[in-house]
Parts: structure tokens; sequence; C-alpha cells
């Protein structure tokens, strides 16, 4: 009967081993002993000069368990192929020489900070740069930055709820809290992120229309809202840590915030949405005009009622209401009519 075996790495730190000082030490002191005593052993005894060519040997295999780590760097240590545990905090460490440094993710270069810069890409998703051999023959670090990173995540475009086209581009800062997991768990965590970070924008805001809109219900409590991509940036930008949080919590990864960098129509469309918001503009300008002309004109007919200024029949008072509502109403500054005869 096979038992089943949890296949969840759980992160170890290693402490006690800020001794590299020392054992460098330690060492140089051992080549220097080695070589006199090579010296006394040629003349004296061949078996203290075999010991002293076979330290000088292999004595700095030793040096290879030296590592050196600045503030907020981790080691994920192997050993063989098995995990031994994670070294974290700066200093100088001195681990077993035959562990190795595993990180996948030290060839690929996302675009944002912390990582060494690479050309820009137009693609939709995080532009993502694997460093060529030539550069990992030169020495590529297998230290995890503990940071808090920037992710730029590339302008995507995507239909909102009412299918209109509209371009997306979110800024996301994350960290490793779980190096195990982040090492083991996925392929390539940095490919990882930027892949649920573009699902997760896809997913959010194919829910919320460009601007509000009658009847969408962006919430999904089956009542209609206010939400919009333009109205509510914090919210849809909290909608999105928390999908892409979901996502990525397996992997040792934690989401710190998420910010809309970029918002607006795709190209194709934009000049006709441009007319559609000028014409809306212009609509709700001049329903403002009238309503004040309307007041105006009212108020001006009970002032000189009150006032007993004029008495003007109703023909008069209608003739006056137009000629009111066409200077308060029209694009043009009026042309004073001077009338010298008699009223009537």
């Amino acid at each position: 009967m096979q038992e089943n075996v949890n296949s969840n790495v759980q992160e170890k730190v290693l402490e006690g081993h800020r001794n590299g000082g020392l054992v460098l030490t330690l060492v140089i002191i051992a080549y220097l002993f080695s070589f006199i005593l090579f010296l006394f052993g040629v003349a004296a005894s061949g078996l203290l000069a075999f010991v002293s060519v076979l330290w000088m040997t292999f004595g700095w295999i030793l040096l290879l368990g030296l590592k050196v780590l600045k503030p907020n760097e981790a080691l994920v240590l192997t050993l063989f192929g098995r995990y031994v545990g994670t070294i974290k905090g700066d200093g100088f460490f001195w681990v077993n020489p035959f562990c190795t440094a595993f990180n996948p993710a030290a060839a690929t270069r996302l675009e944002q900070s912390g990582d060494a810069p690479g050309s820009k890409r137009g693609s939709a998703s995080a532009a993502v740069e694997t460093v060529t051999v030539s550069s990992q023959i030169n020495g590529l670090s297998k230290k995890i930055s503990l940071k808090v990173m920037t992710l730029s995540n590339n302008r995507q475009k995507v239909n909102d709820v009412l299918g209109n086209p509209v371009e997306v581009a979110v800024a996301v800062m994350w960290k490793v809290t779980d190096t195990a997991k982040a090492v083991f768990e996925v392929d390539n965590y940095k490919e990882y992120l930027s892949l649920q970070c573009d699902s997760a924008v896809r997913n959010v805001v194919k829910k919320y229309p460009y601007d509000v809109t009658d009847n969408v219900d962006t919430t999904g409590d089956g009542n209609s809202d206010d939400g919009s991509l333009r109205g509510s940036t914090e919210i849809v930008a909290a909608r999105i840590r928390e999908e892409i949080q979901e996502k990525v919590s397996d992997a040792g990864l934690e989401i710190v915030d998420a910010r809309i960098t970029y918002l607006a129509y795709a190209p194709e469309i934009a000049a006709a949405m441009l007319q559609r918001q000028q014409a809306a503009a212009v609509v709700d300008a001049r329903k403002l005009i009238v309503d004040g002309a309307v007041g105006m004109v009212e108020l001006a007919l009970e002032r000189l009622n009150e006032k007993h200024t004029v008495e003007l029949d109703e023909e008069r008072k209608a003739a006056m209401v137009s000629n009111l509502l066409v200077v308060l109403c029209g694009n043009h500054d009026a042309q004073p009519v001077v009338n010298s005869g008699s009223l009537y």
C-alpha cells in the first residue's frame, strides 16, 4: 500500500552559519602551515610532504562553502538534489561546500525594479527576458531578493463589460515571503507572477464598464451600481490585487499593492468615444444654460410686476420672453436693435 506524501516544501532557515570569516582565516593559515610543512617534509619525512601536498590540492574545496549576502537577500541550498535549507540576512556565511544554490528564476528578467535592464517589448504581457548563455558563464547570481519589487505590467487590450476595447496597464508591488515555495512549487516564480497579473487584469476589467453606465452589476450582488473603470480606480485595483494574491499564495509570494498606471479606450474607438463624450458634455451644458435662462426670465418678469415699471400684456410678455431666451441661450453675442418709435 502506497502512502500519500505531501509535496509542499516547508521553508527551513539555517541559523548559526555566519562564520565565513573564521573559516576563510583558518583555510589561509592551513595553507601557510602546509607550505612550511612541505618544506620540512621534503628533507625529513615523505609522509609530511604527502599530507601537505594533499591539503594544498584539495583544501580549496572548503572555500566553495563561503557565501556573502546583503540585507534582504536569501539563498536556497540543495545537497545532491535535496533541499537542506535557506540562509537569510546579511553576513559572511559558510555552509557545506557541496551545497549548491538553486534559483530557476535567476536567468529571468522582468520589466521591474531590482532586475537587470532589458529591452522593452511591446507585447500585452509583462516583458520577460532570459539571460543568454554568455551572461551565465560570466556569473549569474542565484540569490533571491526579499525586497518589495515593482512589476510594471505592459498595456493590455481588454474588452470591458459592454464590449468596448480598452487599454489597461498596472503596476504590482510584490515580494517573496517563502523561498522554498517560490523555488520548488512553481517552475519559474517570476514568469508565473507575470502571467497571473495578465490573467487577473483581464478577469477584473471585463466586469466593469469604462464609464458609469445604467443597469450594470459590477459587484455580483444582482443589483446595478455606478462602478466603472474610470470612476472606481481604487476599487478595481484592489480587486486585481486580491485576485493575483489568491493565485500566487501557493508560490510563496505576497502582493503588497497594485495600481492602475494607464487607462484609455483602444485607438480604434477612441475618436468615436471622444465625440460621444463631447456630445454628452454639450447636452449637459445646454441643459444648464436653459435652466439658468428660464430662471432669469422668471425673475425679470416678477421684478417688473412688483415695481410696476411697465405694464405688459400677454403678447408683449411672450415677445420679451422669446427675446431674452434668444440672448441668454445663443452661442454668439446678441446685436441690439434700438426701437425709436412707439411700443405700440
